[in-house]
């Protein structure tokens, strides 16, 4: 596979507006933990390898276990997850997916149940906001960088 072009360079403004978007997210109170699994849930729905590697390399930095991190692509069989995050996990597949499920009233009400209104706008704002970075990635083939390999001992 290979990078179609670099967005950054073809169209710096739009990239700004996104990355303005980012900034947002960042800053806009929600905990690390949940942003980290709205990014890392999202982008293994939407097969976007460039941000998975980025998104579970983050998630590292800040602490979270491997297991929480491994078990995110099937987090329904997985009792790792707290009911917090386990709605905002139904709500991050019910977003991702909205052309297919609607976003359907059993996912905004276990989401309602745990988060306010306010959190709750600004949690869809940071689904929205990975799905952008995931359909310019996905779409013009972002290449993740690659580690290099463990030597043996």
């Amino acid at each position: 596979m290979q990078a179609r072009f670099n967005i950054v360079k073809a169209a710096p403004e739009a990239y700004k507006a996104v990355v303005a978007l980012e900034e947002f997210v960042q800053n806009s109170g929600l905990e690390r933990r949940f942003i980290h699994l709205i990014k890392l849930r999202a982008s293994i729905i939407n097969g976007c390898a460039y941000c998975v590697d980025m998104h579970v390399k983050e998630s590292r930095h800040d602490g979270l276990s491997e297991q929480w991190i491994n078990m995110m692509s099937v987090w329904k069989e997985s009792p790792v997850y707290d009911a917090r995050e386990r709605a905002l996990l139904g709500w991050v597949d019910a977003v991702t997916n909205i052309a297919q499920t609607g976003a359907p009233d059993d996912a905004y009400e276990a989401l309602k149940a745990h988060f306010s209104e306010e959190e709750m706008t600004k949690i869809t704002v940071a689904i929205g906001t990975i799905n952008v970075w995931n359909r310019l990635a996905v779409g013009f083939r972002s290449q993740h960088p690659l580690d290099k390999p463990a030597k043996a001992a």
